[in-house]
């Protein structure tokens, strides 16, 4: 069984920085693609960025230059490097990864965790 965990969420000034975290745990023979999504109330949910295994990135417009996507393979775990925070940036973050287990491969989703940009 894969599990996929965010973590490193909070309230933050705009301007100010934050990092997720996102590690995926269990049987797993190899990660392809892990990515970051938000969800804003009364919004659907969006892409944020994404970064397959040869370290290939690719961002949402709205996030270039601001953010950045990195990942340790040795740890199955992706990060989101947040900085010039706004406050259209507030959402619930979600951590997906496209995770080979068990002879078959499998889209995962994390519970999510919570942005807020606030002064």
């Amino acid at each position: 069984q894969v599990h996929v965990v965010e973590s490193g969420g909070g309230l933050v000034q705009p301007g100010g920085s934050l990092r997720l975290s996102c590690a995926a745990s269990g049987s797993i023979f190899s990660i392809k693609l892990m990515g970051w999504y938000r969800q804003a109330p009364g919004k659907q949910r969006e892409l944020v960025a994404v970064i397959i295994s040869d370290g290939i990135t690719d961002y949402a417009d709205s996030v270039k230059g601001r953010f950045t996507i990195s990942r340790d393979n040795a740890k199955n775990t992706v990060y989101l490097q947040m900085n010039s925070l706004k406050l259209e940036d507030t959402a619930v973050y979600y951590c997906n990864a496209d995770i080979w287990s068990g002879g078959s491969a499998g889209n995962y989703w994390g519970q999510g965790t919570q942005v807020t940009v606030s002064s």
